[in-house]
């Protein structure tokens, strides 16, 4: 079975930093993308930011800067490091993995069960 588990979240005020790690485990062959989304009250579930295998970063307009995603794939673990935290970030964050469990497999996508940041003013 493959499990995604989030750790990191809390609460932070504005300007401060969170980082958050999300560790994939479970039979897993190859992940091709590991993502953050977030959702707030209210609003549907974004694209904070993504990393491909080979280091390639993608990130939303909101928080190209700030934020940092980066990947340890001997680990299967994806991190976001969050820096000039402002209120509007507060959300849940969800990790997200793209990932076949085996060779001839398909991919698939894989949701942690999300962690809350909330940053205060």
């Amino acid at each position: 079975q493959v499990q995604l588990v989030e750790s990191g979240g809390g609460l932070v005020q504005a300007g401060g930093s969170l980082r958050l790690s999300c560790a994939a485990s479970g039979s897993i062959f190859s992940i091709s993308v590991m993502a953050w989304y977030r959702q707030a009250p209210g609003k549907q579930r974004e694209l904070v930011a993504a990393v491909t295998s080979g280091g390639s970063t993608n990130y939303a307009d909101s928080v190209k800067g700030r934020f940092t995603i980066s990947r340890d794939n001997a680990k299967n673990t994806v991190y976001l490091q969050m820096s000039s935290l402002k209120p509007e970030d507060t959300a849940v964050y969800y990790c997200n993995a793209n990932l076949k469990v085996s060779r001839l497999g398909s991919n698939y996508n894989y949701w942690g069960q999300g962690t809350q940041v909330t940053v205060s003013s």
